[in-house]
């Protein structure tokens, strides 16, 4: 940005004073850059673009919760939340996909397939816009969760790339950056020694592999040994505890016996298991586990020494769960569409009507203009 500016005959201050405009006043839109000469501001217009997030819908919580759908460059839809806790902290979920292709059976974004990787920016943006609209309010962002649509670790670089910028450009302690996995063995080791302390956060659901493969394909390739083989490594080698996701479903995963095995599978391991009752979607059948089943489940654990707690479910009045947002408008695109194809057949049929009006008409004056 220092070489752009300077490119046009500007001071090199000026990048930073831009940068002042995205990061900390969250500005979107050059006219709003006050101290910048009209002419750099013309510059900026014509040659660069303010950002690729276009918020194509919102929802806002009665417990504060907001989520939106932002549509990309390409048209592509992802998702970000921001989540705000009585305790102050403001935590925002981003998105590192459009889609998914990991296929998990009780997740609306796997349920709609893979698009495409986010690039780090595109990731990155999601944090930022948040971070500098808390600032708005004097508020701060504190945490970020890799936990909107999509694998993150099926997209390695750029996660870790945009995690990175979080970490340094937006001021967020590298261990309140939890970066979230189906369970890509090779790629937990190789986070395992990345020299960013960031928080890994693993979607286990099922204590036996039949279980886990019938809910989460990813267990077909990386089996539940093989995972929890890899997640002992990643604790070895960081120090740093595993954090295990645990979407409990009524009459499945909240049975006595499945915690039973659960608290023998997770014994002695440098681990935490977050629990929260399933958020439904249309493409799967299952139910939100009661509050008795999560009080019973959270006791089995802590009999076999594994520390479990009960996530605070939030924006459950909203489209909040994952990818549930953006099918509400794909569809309302698809509505879209297809009422503008309907409004143009039926454009076209008029004018057919009156040209066959017109012709029966004045034949001759027809067949002269022909």
């Amino acid at each position: 940005l220092e070489e752009l500016v300077q490119s046009w005959g500007q001071p090199k201050y000026r990048a930073k004073q831009i940068l002042e405009w995205v990061l900390d006043k969250g500005v979107r839109s050059y006219d709003d850059m006050a101290n910048l000469p009209k002419a750099l501001r013309q510059l900026l217009e014509e040659h660069t673009t303010l950002g690729s997030l276009t918020c194509e819908a919102e929802q806002i919580s009665k417990d504060g919760t907001t989520k939106r759908a932002y549509a990309l460059a390409d048209g592509s839809l992802i998702e970000s939340v921001l989540m705000p806790y009585q305790d102050g902290r403001r935590t925002a979920c981003i998105s590192s996909q459009a889609g998914c292709g990991m296929g998990c059976k009780f997740c609306a974004t796997g349920q709609m397939g893979f698009v495409r990787h986010l690039s780090a920016t595109e990731i990155f943006e999601q944090a930022q816009v948040l971070s500098a609209e808390l600032q708005q309010r004097d508020e701060r962002l504190s945490n970020v969760v890799f936990m909107g649509m999509g694998e993150p670790l099926a997209n390695y670089d750029n996660v870790l790339e945009a995690a990175r910028r979080i970490n340094t450009e937006l001021g967020i302690g590298a261990r309140h950056i939890t970066i979230s996995t189906v369970g890509i063995v090779p790629k937990i080791l190789k986070l395992a020694r990345e020299p960013s302390q960031f928080t890994l956060a693993v979607s286990l659901h099922e204590a036996t592999d039949e279980g886990r493969s019938s809910i989460m394909p990813i267990n077909r390739r990386y089996n539940i040994d093989e995972l929890l083989g890899a997640c002992r490594e990643y604790t070895a080698i960081t120090g740093r505890r595993v954090t295990f996701e645990w979407a409990l479903i009524h009459g499945s995963n909240d049975q006595p016996q499945v915690a039973h095995g659960l608290g023998k599978l997770l014994k002695g391991m440098k681990c935490h298991v977050n629990i929260i009752p399933l958020n439904p979607t249309q493409g799967f059948l299952g139910k939100p586990a009661n509050p008795t089943s999560l009080k019973r489940f959270i006791s089995i654990l802590e009999s076999y020494g594994v520390p479990a707690t009960s996530r605070v479910r939030r924006g459950i009045d909203i489209d909040a769960g994952c990818g549930q947002l953006t099918q509400k408008t794909e569809r309302t695109r698809k509505a879209a569409r297809a009422e503008g194809e309907a409004g143009r057949e039926g454009e076209a049929e008029r004018n057919l009507v009156k040209e066959k009006a017109k012709d029966q008409k004045d034949p001759a004056g027809t067949h002269a203009a022909g």
